[in-house]
């Protein structure tokens, strides 16, 4: 009987080891109340995370062991909110108060000489002192809707390995450096519609990656944008000052810089002058805008990628009217909720995809795996997506081929 026991008591441990506890919550700005999105969630001096949503709301799914780790939450402008694991647990979602950084209420003049152009120069030149200089591994959730005429008609979502040497400076930037493996995917059956040829017929994941700006300097070399430069009054992230530069005449960029280690944070950028004129029997497409976000956080004191999305919009017109037909709107995110520096495993140019034209993989649904996986939360405004979609059935049956 005791021998019974031992045994039981045995296994209960080692199933607990492979088990996840969830933290969940809504973050909000304390003064004002307002949902903080996209705000960074990880354990202190790990390499795991996830981010919160539109609404402030995040799930953080938590290797059982790491129970007595601390919780960060960081956000540009605000000071970080750190607790214990284990004091985050519970039936309801927690809500979190943040507050606006106490050097931002100090009003900190400029008093140092540097322009805008300066800081981006320096913060350039630093990238090989500050992003990976050794191979890392990235896991990492992918997503894309895609929208014609107001209505969702696909959703593809997919936990990818993104492999990469390090930060050097591509010869081609405009050339894949990372090699990507599948672990697993999810699509509605709108992945086959007949709209989808009105959208690039390209390895999305790969073009998303592309447009890393840091990774490969996608970034204007003439003297006239490093003039245009503007330095905004500075913000804080992770308790260390920021600056801010933008761009605004010909598109809009924010880029957020690191004070101490010129290490470039944040980039947000906004354009409507991009090109796209594409015929299809009897349409021609517009451009309308693209819009970009990217994120990185640091560990082990070298910045990775944490997030990046786009969003898209093209307007299809006929050809002899000039009549607008309808508008096509793509929405893609990456979320790297795990990094992996020197991995004994590197991801070989060789399956650097077939295997990753995610539209084209029919791996069978493993329902299970997705309930314990840290993904983007859903919010509300995802029931308008939810409910085009399953116009076609209900959306777990789509995911297992089933409709």
């Amino acid at each position: 009987m005791r021998l019974l026991i031992f045994i039981l008591f045995a296994l209960l441990a080692t199933s607990g080891v492979a088990q996840n506890i969830t933290v969940s919550g809504k973050v909000s700005d304390r003064a004002t109340k307002e949902p903080l999105p996209f705000a960074s969630v990880y354990l202190k001096g790990k390499s795991i995370g996830t981010i919160t949503n539109l609404f402030g709301e995040f799930d953080f799914h938590i290797p059982v062991e790491f129970r007595n780790e601390i919780l960060v939450i960081s956000m540009l402008g605000y000071g970080n909110f750190e607790s214990p694991v284990w004091s985050m647990i519970s039936a309801t979602p927690a809500t979190i108060e943040m507050s606006v950084s106490a050097i931002l209420l100090q009003e900190v003049l400029v008093k140092d000489s540097l322009s805008g152009g300066d800081i981006l120069r320096l913060a350039l030149n630093q990238i090989k002192y500050n992003y990976p200089s050794q191979p890392f591994l990235m896991e990492g959730f992918y997503r894309d809707v895609k929208k014609v005429g107001g209505t969702y008609i696909s959703l593809l979502e997919a936990a990818v390995e993104i492999y990469d040497e390090n930060y050097e400076q591509p010869r081609n930037k405009f050339k894949l450096r990372e090699g990507v493996r599948l672990l697993e995917v999810r699509k509605s059956i709108g992945y086959e519609s007949k709209f989808t040829s009105y959208f690039d017929q390209v390895n999305l994941l790969e073009d998303l990656l592309l447009h890393n700006d840091v990774r490969y300097r996608q970034f204007p070399e003439e003297d006239a944008f490093f003039a245009s430069l503007e330095r905004k009054p500075n913000t804080t992230y992770d308790g260390n000052e920021v600056y801010v530069i933008t761009h605004t005449h010909d598109f809009n960029l924010t880029i957020y810089v690191d004070k101490i280690t010129s290490g470039i944070l944040h980039l947000s950028f906004e354009s409507n002058l991009m090109n796209d004129d594409r015929k299809k029997q009897s349409m021609i497409s517009r451009f309308v805008y693209v819009k970009r976000e990217l994120n990185f956080n640091k560990i082990d004191n070298k910045l990775y990628l944490h997030y990046l999305s786009m969003d898209s919009k093209i307007n299809w017109y006929d050809i002899k009217t000039n009549e607008l037909k309808f508008e096509t709107a793509l929405y893609q995110q990456l979320l790297i909720n795990r990094v992996t520096p020197n991995p004994e495993e590197r991801i070989r140019s060789v399956e650097k995809m077939r295997n990753y034209g995610l539209q084209y993989q029919d791996l069978p649904y493993n329902k299970k795996f997705w309930d314990n996986y840290n993904v983007i939360k859903e919010t509300p405004l995802d029931k308008k997506i939810l409910e085009d979609l399953e116009k076609a059935g209900p959306l777990d049956k789509q995911f297992e081929g089933k409709y």
